[in-house]
């Protein structure tokens, strides 16, 4: 029975957390490559998440979301 418990349990977190990934990723600005480089940033690769982000100008700090 606590086994049955802790299997549902874990389930239910384990889908939690699989339908609160898209949504985080979403909600963070994202632009094209271009917009960054015409507004005086450069895009740049950070390997430490992964993802190309614009460096400098106008856009600064914000993920690319196509070259």
């Amino acid at each position: 029975m606590r086994a049955r418990i802790l299997a549902f349990a874990t389930t239910l977190v384990l889908a939690a957390l699989g339908a609160a990934v898209p949504v985080a990723s979403a909600a963070a600005p994202a632009i094209p490559g271009p917009t960054c480089t015409d507004k005086q940033g450069t895009v740049e690769y950070d390997s430490s998440t992964g993802q190309w982000t614009c460096k400098g100008g106008e856009h600064d700090g914000e993920l690319i979301t196509e070259s």
